[in-house]
């Protein structure tokens, strides 16, 4: 950075910017001088070699006027990433257009594909800024047939107004279909899609199927993703997708489609699949892809997938709500268990717009009719008013918890580094989840319990760390 050296003439006053003396008064003390600039050599700066991203506007999408009619090309740059919201065309070198507007530095493009997670695609993609000569910019593109939201296309860097995505077809058919297209500057993008994938993370993904607030099978209610799907890396950048720092980050927005029509909110979460792939074995029932209360009898035992059992999740909460009803803002589930139609835990993490930190407590529900919930505060408080907990747990600041159940006892831990672990527990006795028609599966995610915010507002958490373990379960970690 230079420095100006500057000399300022006051009446009766030498004022001096940096350290020039003052000099030429007259004999009465007026200084007569005029100001001096004298600036130092500038220093050229050094460039950090990181490349700041930006995001291009498209502002038309077009191609040779052969695709279906019901899926033309600008659908690709509608902001919709809906199945029904795509282009598609039949054939080989079939060829998309897109128009920035504007002459840019294009690096990478991030493609949500029609099916991606089902097949792959093969392309080509050239830049021109003149619509006239082109470039091509990558050979013998394919897509990861893994990828369910966007993925990411890096790119050789070029200079572009004009971006022609060239459909060599897919591994399934000759159908070239894009449901929505992003321009980059940089290579990487946002830096939001990584090369890892949920499944090579570490958390065994068999254990667990997966609900995401799409509808891509038109049924009405949220998608499930199968614990083989999982397991073979399925990953969505909306929703379902590994961090930079080795996570599974899930994100839930306030609105979309639900897993039944009798539920209120909208969830990413998973959901425990002792059967681990094992499509013979119904998700419902005292079967061996449930497991039960220690308290209910040998037979009921000896049916299910497993006896007790303890849940231990390592994650950070990225972010929250911060608008709504009072008693919706800032919460949401981060672990459950779930019985046949009742929850013995559902455990909570909530932050409030005021506060820089978060509480956590749990629910308990009773089957007893009649009977209410059972709140039990561990850190901070529940309340939708609640003053700042002093121990708290920040967005990002990463803890842990573990759901215990021997019997009919229910024991909740959290830990952070550097502190002493908060424990609680509750007698589940005369809760009746101990006859033996009732079967437990854990769930882990993030169960979005704000259906009031604004449309924009969304919740997240990225996990570390997800590990289920039950007495005769052979795969309990």
């Amino acid at each position: 950075m230079s420095r100006l050296f500057v000399r300022y003439k006051f009446i009766g006053l030498c004022f001096v910017l940096g350290m020039t003396a003052c000099g030429g008064s007259s004999s009465n003390g007026v200084n007569n001088e005029e100001v001096v600039v004298t600036p130092e050599p500038e220093e050229p700066e050094e460039s950090s070699g990181e490349c700041v991203n930006q995001l291009y506007d498209i502002v038309l999408a077009t191609d040779d006027g052969s695709s279906d009619p019901s899926y033309l090309p600008d659908n690709t740059i509608d902001n919709l990433t809906t199945p029904d919201s795509r282009w598609s065309s039949e054939g080989t070198g079939k060829e998309l257009l897109l128009d920035m507007g504007s002459t840019n530095t294009l690096g990478s493009l991030k493609i949500k594909w029609h099916d991606g997670a089902e097949r792959q695609a093969s392309f080509e993609v050239e830049t021109s800024v003149d619509n006239i000569i082109w470039e091509p910019v990558l050979d013998d593109g394919i897509s990861s047939g893994k990828h369910s939201g966007f993925e990411l296309v890096n790119l050789t860097e070029s200079e572009a107004r004009y971006i022609k995505i060239i459909g060599l077809g897919n591994s399934e058919n000759d159908w070239n279909s894009i449901v929505e297209v992003e321009a980059h500057s940089c290579e990487g993008a946002d830096g939001q899609i990584v090369a890892a994938f949920p499944n090579e993370l570490g958390i065994e993904l068999i254990d667990w199927y997966l609900s995401v607030p799409t509808d891509d099978d038109d049924s009405g209610t949220s998608d499930s993703i199968s614990e083989t799907d999982l397991a073979a890396g399925y990953t969505n950048s909306e929703y379902f997708y590994a961090s930079a720092d080795g996570g599974i980050v899930m994100r839930s927005p306030s609105y979309g489609f639900k897993t039944s029509t009798n539920t209120n909110y909208v969830r990413v979460e998973l959901r425990e699949m002792l059967r681990r792939g094992n499509t013979s074995i119904s998700t419902q029932g005292v079967n061996k892809n449930n497991w039960v209360f220690g308290s209910v009898s040998n037979s009921a035992q000896a049916d299910a997938g497993g006896v007790d059992g303890e849940l231990n999740v390592t994650l950070a909460v990225n972010n929250v709500t911060t608008t709504g009803e009072d008693y919706q803002i800032g919460r949401l589930v981060i672990g459950q268990i779930h019985a046949n139609d009742d929850e013995p835990i559902r455990l909570y993490y909530r932050k409030l717009p005021g506060n820089d930190k978060g509480s956590i407590y749990f629910a308990h529900e009773p089957r007893v009719s009649g009977s209410d919930e059972v709140y039990v505060e561990m850190i901070g408080s529940r309340s939708n008013s609640a003053s700042n907990p002093s121990d708290g747990i920040s967005l990002d600041e990463l803890f842990s918890y573990k759901i215990n159940v021997v019997a009919n006892l229910l024991t909740v831990t959290i830990s952070r580094e550097g502190k002493e672990d908060v424990v609680s527990s509750l007698d589940m006795s005369n809760s009746l989840f101990d006859e033996d028609d009732q079967y437990q599966y854990f769930k882990v995610g993030v169960y979005h319990l704000n259906n009031s915010s604004n449309t924009d507002e969304y919740a997240q958490a990225t996990f570390y760390e997800i590990r289920n373990s039950h007495t005769g379960y052979a795969d309990s970690e």
